[in-house]
């Protein structure tokens, strides 16, 4: 059975529908900080060099600070969660996978791609917060299996939440996106957290230099900066709710969401992204639903441009 895999973004495809130019249009359709962490200034040989031992560390330690990550539990980047998300199924011999839905479709098509086919007993998969309702689990919820996925790549909003505790646990992988929180999603680097055997196997399955200059250099200052981080989240707390307002008063109903995006309940959802297209924003709905809709954050020059195209 061939699954279908759809997520946000598609500007070019909603250019080539509703017209206008890539450039001019306003993408919530996604869950990406719309301001980003500055780019530091970066040293020649990131993009120069092979990247070597000290730049790796210099990252992996900055992610075990910002994330307090356990004694027992390593660290391992990669090239954007995705790229582990693929690659996580092959730790152990095809089974049952447990993914409880709505959710990320990654994972799902990822242990299909295995061999994997859906049940309990095996694997258990679990975004938190989740994507698309912002649920949020704990440790009670995850049960004991033998290879468990608690995908946090949107915890960073909420990091007292976070179960990355558990990541010393045999068979527990932790994951991190650093595209979402830190806006800089198409730097490519995300990050697994587990104990050392597990990491051992992903790093072998991703192999050398799978992380590119500067991206290390990026992701090692950004997580370092933990004045960003503090300012960050009281930033896109008010703004998740300055849009709730918004969308409230344009008729939505607010289901749930983190402070990334929100998921709203619409009569149509197909009517309101047509809505939103024709002004050029680009918002998200999904196949297993007529009324989800899913607005991400607007930047700071966005909001008016949201608010004439819902009045």
């Amino acid at each position: 059975m061939t699954m279908t895999r759809d997520h946000g973004g598609g500007i070019d495809a909603a250019v080539a529908t509703y017209g206008g130019v890539r450039a001019n249009w306003l993408d919530l359709s996604t869950g990406i900080n719309p301001v980003a962490y500055p780019v530091p200034a970066l040293p020649d040989d990131a993009w120069t060099a092979l990247p070597d031992a000290g730049a790796f560390n210099g990252l992996n330690a900055a992610a075990r600070d910002f994330w307090r990550v356990p004694a027992g539990a390593e660290v391992l980047a990669a090239p954007g969660a995705s790229a582990l998300i693929a690659r996580i199924p092959s730790l152990m011999a095809p089974g049952k996978v447990e993914i409880t839905a709505p959710t990320y479709n990654e994972h799902l098509a990822a242990f299909r791609a295995a061999g994997w086919s859906e049940g309990t007993g095996g694997a258990r998969v679990i975004v938190h917060p989740n994507n698309p309702d912002g649920r949020v689990w704990d440790e009670g919820d995850l049960g004991d299996n033998p290879l468990t996925v608690i995908d946090e790549s949107f915890c960073d909003v909420m990091p007292g939440a976070s179960l990355v505790h558990l990541a010393a646990r045999p068979g527990v992988v932790v994951l991190k996106s650093f595209g979402k929180f830190w806006g800089l999603a198409g730097l490519r680097l995300g990050f697994a957290i587990a104990a050392a055997e597990t990491i051992a196997r992903l790093s072998e399955m991703i192999g050398p230099w799978a992380v590119s200059g500067p991206a290390l250099a990026t992701g090692a200052a950004a997580l370092r900066d933990a004045a960003w981080a503090e300012t960050t989240r009281a930033r896109l707390s008010a703004d998740a709710l300055r849009l709730d307002g918004l969308m409230t008063r344009a008729g939505a109903r607010v289901i749930g969401g983190t402070d990334l995006f929100r998921l709203y309940d619409v009569e149509s959802a197909a009517a309101w992204q047509v809505r939103l297209a024709r002004a050029h924003i680009w918002s998200r709905v999904f196949p297993y639903s007529e009324t989800y809709l899913r607005l991400g954050l607007p930047g700071p020059g966005d909001w008016t441009r949201l608010e004439s195209a819902l009045t």
